[in-house]
């Protein structure tokens, strides 16, 4: 149910040494206008739509499908939400939920932590958030991080996100860092846009006037880019908060970052930052999370992208299939579309690890989610 794409051993030696715990699951929710751009992103099918997707999944995963949200599931080109997938999980194991917002638009109507961010510009103007609110996330998620480790006895901590067009800005901050990731990332789109998603990625990166290398005498990667500086330029709220909560946790617990491109950007940001800024963490304690539909997405380069970072954590996917649904919705997933999002493929790993569920466990789970959610509609 589980495989290791990269790393195997030490992603083996993570999966015995948390077998039979059950996680805390974080998500960091945040937005950028990257998101807006036309055919950038399907979470949402119009630009409209994708401004409260983040909304829309967190109180879904919290409230469930019976409940009349105030901002209710966005309508997708083809597919279901990822949320369903997560909420499957967490609801029939009981794993605890909180939800931090790092930047939106609107506030979430649920309770969430505000960490006192804003949502990001687009990144094409290469100047998308403010380098002091940059400083501020990375400082709540270092915190937050050092916050639920604490509570966590003998299991790890998911982290995962929900940011529309995630994938663009994740391609820049890898860009930035000097890793080769053109043409790997993935997409919610069957077909990934890469030549879209570059243009943009360039332009950002073009426009970038760095006023300040690192200076910190501790730096092992004195005189090159800070990369606070990077994210302000060209990321987004969610990438440092999870970083940063990735960092302090690792010290403590196990960490699964839960996604795809997404999460191999915030492992390579982590890694830049706790470099420059000389910030102890526990490589050995982090590994990223996903589907096999991102794992093994034939318009991008997921495995060969986590062998680019340098350092590389074991990237490992849930196998978990929907061509036998009764549902065309999750049979869209076969045919590429949507491939995972707020934790969606950690939580089925988690699933596995705590309770040995399989395929049809899993399976029999979210298609009852997905029947609620119909019920609830139609009777609305």
């Amino acid at each position: 149910m589980i495989r290791i794409y990269t790393q195997k051993e030490q992603g083996e030696e993570w999966l015995r040494r948390y077998r039979g715990c059950l996680p805390v699951f974080a998500c960091v929710l945040g937005f950028t206008e990257t998101g807006l751009i036309p055919g950038i992103s399907a979470a949402g099918r119009t630009p409209e739509d994708r401004k409260y997707t983040a909304c829309a999944d967190a109180e879904f995963l919290y409230y469930g499908p019976e409940y009349k949200a105030q901002y209710p599931l966005p309508p997708l080109a083809a597919g279901a939400s990822p949320v369903l997938i997560s909420r499957a999980v967490f609801e029939s194991l009981k794993i605890p939920v909180h939800l931090f917002n790092a930047g939106l638009p609107q506030p979430p109507a649920l309770p969430v932590i505000d960490l006192g961010g804003a949502p990001a510009k687009c990144l094409s103007g290469g100047a998308a958030m403010e380098i002091t609110t940059v400083h501020h996330l990375l400082e709540q998620g270092l915190l937050w991080g050092e916050r639920l480790a604490t509570n966590i006895q003998q299991g790890y901590l998911i982290i995962g996100e929900c940011v529309v067009g995630g994938t663009t800005t994740a391609l820049a901050i890898l860009t930035g860092l000097g890793i080769d990731a053109a043409g790997k990332v993935n997409s919610s789109h069957p077909v990934c846009n890469h030549t879209q998603k570059w243009a943009l990625v360039q332009t950002g990166l073009e426009k970038i006037n760095f006023q300040s290398q690192i200076q910190n005498p501790k730096s092992q990667i004195q005189n090159s880019i800070d990369p606070l500086e990077l994210v302000a330029a060209v990321g987004d709220p969610m990438q440092v908060v999870v970083a940063g909560m990735a960092i302090t946790a690792s010290r403590s617990c196990g960490v699964m970052l839960a996604g795809g491109t997404q999460m191999l950007a915030v492992y390579a940001l982590m890694s830049a930052i706790a470099q420059a800024y000389a910030l102890s963490w526990q490589p050995e304690e982090i590994v990223v999370g996903t589907t096999r539909w991102v794992a093994e997405d034939p318009t991008g380069a997921t495995v060969d992208l986590a062998f680019n970072l340098g350092k590389t954590p074991p990237l490992l996917a849930t196998h978990l299939s929907f061509a036998d649904s009764r549902y065309p919705q999750l049979r869209a997933y076969e045919q590429g579309f949507v491939k995972e999002g707020i934790g969606a493929g950690a939580a089925c790993i988690a699933a596995h690890l705590s309770q040995d569920w399989q395929q049809h466990q899993l399976l029999a789970a979210i298609e009852a989610q997905f029947e609620r959610l119909s019920t609830a509609l139609n009777q609305s």
